[in-house]
């Protein structure tokens, strides 16, 4: 088990500095980096719509139009899920209850899909500890979860930083998702350290807020607000379940929006790559009324060259 300090987090934020998605084909392209898109489209009634054809996306780059390269539909391609578990003092009425559903996941996630999905397990109060590496392994899982204990603070942009350095460099989609019941209280890093370290990653955030106090007096608006931000700018969603079925349900609605993905990815052209510019990313799809989402964005970088392991570790 990894266990991480204030003292130590400056080490972790340079691994999470490098790195790049590995996804799919055995092909070196050492000009320019291929950028890949999780893309979830739905209908206006929020139903998943997975039947579009390549030509009915538009993919803007700082708004210049880019030519698609790479289109999946429904994508397969192997899942990398890293689980953040909050473990500070306000939840410990519900842990059980939150440890439990996530069990439920995991044995869906890892008994469906691709054979090569894997999942890792971080803790977070006021310090941040990997519980798992990436592993297939259920039992070792769900040993973890079970002997979680509530207390201290919040560090949950620690928790994001210090976890997706484990993620680049894994073939395939990457995808975090945060069980919390509010705001960070006690992080070294800041909420855009967050931001960068997970659009490095080329990860999708999903966090469901399990929300102590539901009535406005009380409760952590600004930190509800920093997660639906986080997790609109990755791609992903705010789910605000209550303990018991409807947590479950929380976990099903993300597996399906996970199995119901379109994989998009395209070489930048006619834009300056650089290892610090942020490039605005839009995806449009053909008509009005559909949702589109996906991350807002990336930072170039000249020097990351895209490779493809065919899903291979």
């Amino acid at each position: 088990m990894g266990r991480f300090r204030p003292p130590a987090i400056a080490f972790f934020l340079t691994l999470a500095a490098a790195g790049f998605l590995a996804a799919f084909q055995d092909v070196i392209r050492t000009e320019v980096r291929l950028v890949p898109l999780l893309v979830t489209v739905k209908d206006a009634a929020g139903n998943l719509v997975g039947d579009l054809k390549k030509e009915d996306f538009k993919v803007l780059d700082n708004g210049v139009e880019q030519q698609i390269s790479v289109f999946e539909r429904r994508t397969e391609q192997p899942l990398s899920v890293t689980l953040l578990v909050d473990t500070s003092g306000s939840t410990a009425k519900d842990l059980k209850y939150e440890t439990d559903s996530t069990s439920r996941f995991l044995r869906t996630l890892l008994k469906e899909g691709n054979n090569n999905d894997q999942a890792s397990l971080y803790s977070f109060n006021w310090e941040v500890q990997l519980q798992s590496s990436f592993t297939r392994r259920l039992p070792r899982l769900e040993d973890k979860l079970r002997n979680l204990k509530a207390e201290g603070g919040t560090s949950l942009y620690d928790a994001v930083v210090l976890s997706t350095s484990d993620l680049q460099g894994r073939s395939g989609r990457h995808v975090v998702i945060v069980i919390t019941d509010g705001g960070d209280t006690t992080s070294s890093y800041k909420y855009q350290d967050s931001i960068v370290s997970l659009h490095r990653a080329d990860a999708v955030v999903y966090a469901i807020l399990v929300m102590p106090i539901t009535n406005g007096a009380g409760r952590n608006i600004g930190g509800e607000n920093a997660l639906a931000t986080m997790t609109k700018d990755t791609g992903g969603k705010v789910f605000t379940p209550a303990i018991g079925s409807a947590m479950d349900q929380a976990f099903s609605d993300i597996l399906r929006e996970l199995r119901t993905q379109y994989l998009i990815g395209y070489y930048p052209r006619n834009i300056p790559l650089t290892s610090e510019r942020f490039h605005r990313v839009k995806v449009e799809g053909p008509r009005a009324g559909l949702q589109v989402s996906t991350r807002s964005g990336y930072y170039g970088s000249s020097d990351q060259a895209a490779r493809y392991t065919n899903g291979r570790h």
